[in-house]
């Protein structure tokens, strides 16, 4: 097909999908962030912003992950990528900062209750799922944020319509109308960055939500344009229009290398670019570097992070909410530096009110480094002058938890049983054990059933 579009030559792939299409690699990684994004909606099970998306969601037969309410599929979608989303504890791919995990795991098992799939099409639809996210990250880098999109957003409503297909058995042309209608309901706006509200936490599902009815739509036969990619009017010149696309990164090696088995579980519950910062204060810490006495905190950054975790500077430094301290760099810095650790509970509205924190995060500022290889690699530079003129510095190229510090099986293990005691989980072992079963056997939808917990 010389003349297909880009949603075509995906569709195409991903209807002649197999379970031998797949690496063990893949299969490894694709139970990975299914163990995770399970173990983050247990985390956040008592929030809030979860029970608010719950009182307002359509019951029906669907599991919300860690309640014992019981959802329509959309809702469920939404909810679960919600809570997985929720605390910014959820993987991300260096490359382009989205996250797959919580936009692809929610939709495909709704969509795996829907249709009562096996095992193997469950893994199936995530994998695919994963991998078009991340490829379609990589398409425009830096430039949805510029036009004041949340990437995880828009690119998720794509990627899970896809994955939902895939796993369901779409054919081709099911696919494609899929990956158009899909265009047509992806959203999602940064402008909580401004206050710390509550918006980003709903991206995921909404993305989730979005991506299992348009797959639903566009198998029933309901047409979507076939260029919606890179169309006159396509997603990438809405959602991207300051930069041309580097749409060969959509296809080149598709199904031969999986961009998808790079993608990074957070050691932190906070906004990605954030974490080797606060890695290198944990350092300075370590190391000895004395509270008193700091005259200045200097970091050299990344243009890419300005904007989002940065400026204004004094909202950064004096976050406005828990939640609005997981997207500040200097909160991050002083969290590192003061507590030497930055969990669940340090990124609260009680913490942002300890002066002990504030104090050091008042005394950092930054400098942009033009040579900052953002989004390819993401960085983090701290460097404190004392007022006698002694300097602490530590430098870190890569985030902790992806392809050059990969965190084990184990360590993902470990942070599941973490967080689903953070969220009041009695028996997380128990479901710890039941996630890779979820890619096995055929009885999909009493798998599923077990993630349910009565409060």
């Amino acid at each position: 097909m010389t003349d297909a579009t880009l949603s075509e030559r995906l569709a195409e792939w991903g209807a002649s999908l197999t379970s031998d299409s797949l690496p063990a690699s893949m299969r490894e990684k694709t139970e990975d962030v299914l163990t995770d994004v399970v173990g983050l909606c247990l985390a956040a099970r008592r929030t809030d912003y979860v029970a608010c998306v719950i009182e307002a969601a359509e019951r029906g037969n669907h599991v919300a992950i860690g309640h014992g309410e019981r959802l329509s599929g959309a809702d469920a979608a939404l909810v679960n990528g919600t809570a997985a989303h929720g605390e910014d504890f959820d993987d991300t791919f260096e490359g382009g900062p989205v996250h797959s995990g919580a936009v692809i795991v929610p939709a495909v098992l709704a969509a795996a209750e829907r249709s009562g799939l096996p095992g193997e099409r469950i893994l199936l639809g995530m994998a695919a799922g994963l991998e078009i996210m991340c490829r379609l990250g990589l398409v425009a880098p830096k430039a949805i944020h510029k036009a004041g999109f949340h990437p995880t957003a828009v690119l998720g409503a794509l990627a899970a319509a896809f994955a939902v297909g895939v796993a369901e058995g779409a054919n081709a042309n099911g696919l494609r109308n899929a990956l158009g209608i899909a265009g047509s309901m992806a959203s999602g706006i940064i402008e909580y960055l401004g206050d710390g509200s509550w918006t980003k936490r709903m991206h995921a599902g909404w993305a989730a939500q979005s991506g299992l009815r348009a797959a639903a739509i566009g198998g029933a036969g309901f047409v979507g344009p076939r260029a919606v990619l890179e169309g006159k009017h396509g997603f990438f010149k809405a959602f991207a229009p300051s930069i041309e696309p580097f749409y060969d990164k959509l296809t080149d090696g598709l199904g031969k290398r999986w961009r998808a088995e790079t993608i990074t579980f957070k050691p932190y519950p906070c906004g990605t670019m954030v974490q080797p910062y606060i890695d290198c204060a944990r350092r300075l810490r370590t190391d000895g570097v004395p509270l008193s006495g700091i005259a200045r905190i200097r970091c050299m950054t990344s243009e890419g992070y300005v904007h989002r975790l940065w400026e204004p500077l004094e909202l950064k430094r004096n976050p406005p909410s828990g939640y609005a301290a997981k997207f500040s760099i200097p909160f991050g810095i002083a969290l590192g530096l003061v507590r030497g650790e930055a969990g669940l509970a340090d990124f609260s509205d009680e913490a942002i009110r300890d002066e002990s924190l504030l104090a050091i995060s008042r005394l950092v500022t930054y400098e942009i480094d033009p040579d900052d290889p953002y989004p390819d690699r993401f960085t983090g530079h701290v460097r404190v002058e004392m007022r006698d003129g002694k300097v602490f510095e530590a430098r870190q190229g890569h985030i902790r938890g992806g392809v050059e510090e990969p965190l084990s099986r184990s360590d993902i293990e470990a942070k599941f049983l973490a967080n689903a005691r953070y969220g009041g989980v009695p028996d997380g072992e128990a479901l710890l054990r039941l996630c890779p079963g979820l890619l096995n056997g055929r009885d999909a939808a009493r798998r599923v059933a077990g993630l349910s917990v009565t409060r």
